[in-house]
């Protein structure tokens, strides 16, 4: 069995939720999930056994009918899990929505062992980060981290940030647990927080969950690379209507996620091309289905100009909730294997910015024949 505890109950982890108790009841088959059913550990072994927000209008009910604000067809199954109080930071800020907190209540460092109390009521094997997009600051030390805690800086932490070290609090206790962090705030590729994960018996994955339009730029730069054609320039942007595009107008949190769009440029072709990737607008019609284009400018043999131009519509929510279920299995996989820290052959797959910090991106195929033996399977291409 794997326990999962979900930070974030949005579009995102509502999606995850409800396609999860489809599959286990034969409702619905494993498109979307990259390794479907192929791992040891099954997708009719997870299970959520709970779930944090900040959103007044969801603390305090049940996940089944905050589901049924995304799926009208939520499964039954999920009745009885009550969304609990999580910590918000700030994070809602300039959002139509009214946020409460453990923050607001207490201290820092008592929101911290309010958590892992409850963490050890539930006893969670993999906690699954879908918060909204931050702005944030890495951290320089250990020392920065914790005083930063005790002192109640509540300007230098974002929610993310916290949870990771209450995270790694309850996985020293436990003997061991998992973090998947999905969003771009750097925690596979902040070196404090994968030494404080390898002391405490927590993995950590990350960061940034690759889907839509950047590991297909991604794919694509890699097969110019491989044919050794010129880059000349990159455009890269999507459009949405969600609640995370909606938090992307803030000009610091886009940042944070252009941050991490950004990083497969130079690292598949070896310098670092003019390019524009980021997302770059929200309208609310689109919903969750985003509006994708990309435009690349290269030179082909005897100087020949060429160019490659896509667009799409894609929902932007499916995307990710399915890299949830395989990283979920995969983070009980690790724990087992007590493989603390970060685990770059995983991340290289299912992250924008695959961590540690020194780690490059590399062709999505390559990537995916890496997390295929590191989880034990045949390599399809090799």
């Amino acid at each position: 069995m794997v326990r999962v505890v979900v930070l974030g109950q949005g579009y995102v982890a509502s999606i995850f939720a409800s396609g999860l108790e489809k599959i286990k009841s034969g409702e619905l088959g494993y498109y979307g999930v990259p390794l479907a059913n192929e791992l040891p550990v099954k997708v009719e072994d997870v299970e959520i056994v709970g779930s944090y927000d900040v959103d007044s209008n969801k603390v305090g009910r049940d996940l089944y009918e905050v589901l049924r604000l995304y799926d009208r067809n939520a499964p039954e199954s999920l009745r009885g899990i009550v969304i609990r109080k999580g910590v918000h930071l700030g994070s809602l800020r300039n959002l139509p929505l009214k946020a409460v907190g453990l923050d607001d209540e207490m201290t820092l460092s008592e929101a911290v062992e309010r958590l892992v109390s409850e963490w050890k009521e539930l006893r969670p094997d993999v906690f699954v980060n879908v918060c909204t997009t931050e702005a944030f600051v890495p951290f320089e030390s250990r020392e920065e981290l914790e005083n930063a805690i005790s002192e109640d800086k509540r300007d230098r932490l974002t929610a993310t940030q916290l949870y990771v070290y209450a995270a790694a609090k309850y996985a020293k206790e436990v003997g061991g647990a998992a973090f998947v962090n999905a969003i771009p705030t750097l925690i596979a590729n902040d070196s404090v927080y994968v030494e404080l994960a390898r002391e405490s018996n927590l993995v950590v994955f990350g960061d940034d969950g690759a889907t839509g339009a950047t590991p297909l730029t991604a794919d694509i730069l890699s097969h110019l690379a491989q044919r050794n054609r010129y880059v000349l320039d990159v455009a890269q942007f999507n459009i949405g209507g969600n609640q995370d595009f909606l938090a992307l107008t803030d000009k610091e949190r886009n940042k944070s996620k252009e941050f991490t769009k950004s990083s497969i440029v130079e690292d598949l072709l070896g310098y670092n091309a003019p390019h524009y990737i980021k997302p770059t607008g929200f309208l609310e019609p689109l919903d969750d289905k985003k509006f994708i284009a990309m435009h690349i400018e290269y030179i082909s043999f005897n100087g020949a100009h060429d160019e490659i131009v896509v667009t799409g519509r894609i929902n932007d929510s499916p995307a990710l909730a399915g890299l949830l279920v395989d990283l979920v299995r995969l983070g009980k996989m690790a724990v087992d294997r007590r493989e603390f820290g970060t685990v770059y052959d995983v991340n290289a797959f299912y992250m924008k910015n695959p961590g540690p910090r020194e780690a490059k991106n590399i062709p999505r195929i390559i990537a995916h024949e890496k997390v295929r033996m590191w989880a034990g399977l045949k390599p399809r291409w090799l």
